[in-house]
């Protein structure tokens, strides 16, 4: 897969990815993650990529012509998503979509905001992680990326873990446990050293209703709320089970 990253400031991204499971992914040439700076495409001595805005106000907005050399230059893979705090909010089905094509792009704004004649004439779809702001769109680039590449065939060395994970199926994941079976006083509940494979699979789908449900009702409402066999099953393990 290939991705590329525009951004003024592309060592931020790349030292994100770097290391563990997608650096080694790199490494192996399962991902090709290619860089791009703005400032390549400026012709004045400092290099400049904003100015004042229109209008007035306060900050500073990335200027169009050298966004726009840099974009025709790199030709990058489509689709092109541009990290706004106006986006569209990120979740784990876009990182599937993306993950099933060949490769895609990320424009990085930085300052007041990116000239809108560059949304306009260049970019697919515009990506935010959250409600929140940040100094730039460096962070949430990597971490679309990061979520994007590890579902990418090859990439996580047990791709079945996978399947289970927050957010897969609509659910939040169940609770993990490992050595030692007593810590602070806390035991692992007795299920997960039965040896009941089935038990212990129905037991991880009951957590992760009940963790959902407490957490992110609105995961459950999206669902359509708990079938009979969920409500089953979080009786079998003495869950409260929830009013019809």
């Amino acid at each position: 897969m290939r991705i590329d990253v525009i951004s003024v400031f592309p060592g931020l991204v790349d030292a994100a990815l770097s290391d563990s499971i997608i650096g080694r992914a790199r490494e192996r040439e399962l991902l090709d993650l290619r860089f791009h700076d703005p400032r390549d495409h400026t012709s004045d001595v400092h290099r400049s990529v904003d100015d004042t805005p229109f209008g007035g106000g306060a900050g500073m907005v990335m200027m169009p012509g050298p966004l726009e050399a840099c974009i025709e230059a790199a030709d990058p893979p489509r689709p092109l998503l541009a990290m706004t705090p106006s986006g569209d909010r990120f979740d784990q089905a876009l990182a599937q979509e993306l993950a099933s094509g060949p490769g895609f792009s990320v424009l990085c704004g930085r300052y007041e905001g990116i000239d809108q004649r560059i949304l306009d004439r260049h970019v697919d779809r515009e990506i935010s992680l959250g409600d929140f702001v940040l100094a730039g769109g460096e962070i949430a680039a990597a971490a679309i990326i990061e979520a994007t590449a590890r579902l990418v065939p090859g990439v996580l060395g047990n791709a079945a873990s996978l399947a289970e994970e927050s957010h897969t199926d609509g659910l939040l994941e169940y609770p993990h446990y490992t050595r030692p079976a007593v810590f602070g006083g806390l035991e692992v509940p007795d299920v997960l050293r039965s040896g009941d494979h089935a038990r212990v699979a129905r037991w991880r789908r009951a957590m992760a209703l009940r963790r959902t449900l407490d957490r992110r009702p609105d995961l459950i409402e999206a669902r359509g709320g708990f079938s009979e066999a969920d409500r089953r099953l979080l009786g079998e393990f003495g869950l409260d089970e929830p009013s019809p």
